[in-house]
């Protein structure tokens, strides 16, 4: 067996204090504009994965057209 030396450095304390929560005081009011800012941003975010996914699809059916034509 071989002698290895482990050595430890030492750690940043600042990574493994917990971070501090802010406390936030809400209003009774909601902003309805807000509202359908975050939900245009979702629909939005679902409609851009939605074409990634049938982009990969499209390849996929002309891949394997591809390769069977042949």
């Amino acid at each position: 067996m071989s002698a290895e030396k482990i050595i430890y450095d030492k750690q940043d304390l600042a990574a493994v204090t917990t971070p501090i929560i802010r406390k936030i005081k809400f209003s009774g009011r909601v902003d309805i504009n807000d509202l359908l800012a975050r939900a245009r941003k979702e629909k939005e975010k679902e409609t851009k994965t939605n074409l990634v996914f049938f982009g990969l699809l499209v390849c996929l059916v002309l891949i394997v057209g591809i390769l069977l034509s042949f």
